[in-house]
C-alpha cells in the first residue's frame, strides 16, 4: 500500500494503483454531493472533469514533478472512464450506481417534500425554476423532475398549456429561419440573393415604412412570407 504515500518516486504500477483508487474514491464523493452541486454535469462526467485538469496542472506548474506519473494516470482515468460509459450502457444495475435516478418535486400541482430533501434543494429554488418558465402557480404543473445533470424538467396541466395552431387544428407555413439581411448598417447581398427581392427594393421598403436609410440600420430580417423586420440604432 506504499502508493498511498509520500514518495521520491512512485513504479508504473503504483501509479496505475493511485489513479484506480483515486478514480473510485471521486464516484463516491461526487455522489454524495448530490445533483445540485454538479448542476449541468452527470456524476462521471464531473468526476474526469474535476480531476484531469488538476493532474495534468501540476507538473506544469512544478519542475520538480516530472511528466510520468500524470501521463500514466491521465491514460488510466480515461481507459476508466470509457470502461464506465460501457458498463452503463450494457448493464442497467450498473446505471443506477453511477447515475442517480430522477426524483419527482412536483406531481399533479402538488409539492413532495420528501423529493425535496432527496434532491436537497430549497422551496425558494422550485418556484425560482417555475418562475424562469413563467409558471406562477405551483397548480398548474402536472409534474416537475430533477434531472441527473441538475436541472428541472416541467410538465404543465393540459388544461393549461398554450394554445397551438394543432389543438386549433390550424394551418400553418413550413417553418423558414429569417433571413439577415441588413446587419450593422451593411446590406447582406449574399443572403438577398437568396430572396425574390433586390437592393432597390429594400432601400424603398426602408424609406417607405421607416423613414431611413441602410447605414442607419441595425439590424434588418426578411421572412418567407416577405415580412421585413427592421431595428435601428437607438
Amino acid at each position: 500500500m506504499n502508493f498511498f504515500q509520500s514518495q521520491e518516486s512512485l513504479t508504473t504500477m503504483e501509479w496505475i494503483l493511485r489513479a484506480v483508487v483515486a478514480y473510485f474514491f471521486l464516484l463516491i464523493v461526487t455522489r454524495a454531493l448530490g445533483q445540485r452541486a454538479i448542476s449541468q454535469l452527470r456524476p462521471l462526467d464531473f468526476a474526469m472533469a474535476l480531476v484531469i485538469g488538476n493532474i495534468i496542472a501540476h507538473p506544469l506548474s512544478d519542475e520538480h514533478l516530472g511528466l510520468k506519473g500524470s501521463i500514466i494516470t491521465t491514460i488510466v482515468l480515461v481507459a476508466l472512464y470509457i470502461m464506465s460509459i460501457f458498463i452503463i450502457l450494457k448493464w442497467p444495475w450498473a446505471r443506477k450506481i453511477m447515475t442517480p435516478e430522477p426524483i419527482t418535486i412536483v406531481k399533479d400541482g402538488e409539492i413532495i417534500y420528501k423529493g425535496l430533501k432527496r434532491a436537497r434543494i430549497t422551496l425558494d429554488l422550485l418556484l425560482e425554476e417555475l418562475r424562469e418558465e413563467k409558471i406562477y402557480d405551483v397548480k398548474k404543473v402536472a409534474l416537475a423532475i430533477w434531472e441527473a445533470h441538475g436541472k428541472f424538467s416541467i410538465f404543465l396541466d393540459p388544461i393549461h398549456e398554450p394554445l397551438t395552431p394543432s389543438t386549433m387544428q390550424t394551418g400553418t407555413h413550413p417553418f423558414d429561419f429569417p433571413k439577415t439581411i441588413i446587419k450593422e448598417g451593411k446590406l447582406n447581398k449574399k443572403e438577398l440573393q437568396r430572396t425574390t427581392h433586390n437592393e432597390e427594393w429594400v432601400v424603398t421598403e426602408l424609406a417607405s415604412q421607416y423613414h431611413t436609410e441602410v447605414k442607419d440600420v441595425l439590424l434588418a430580417t426578411l421572412d418567407s412570407q416577405d415580412n421585413l423586420n427592421v431595428f435601428l440604432y437607438k
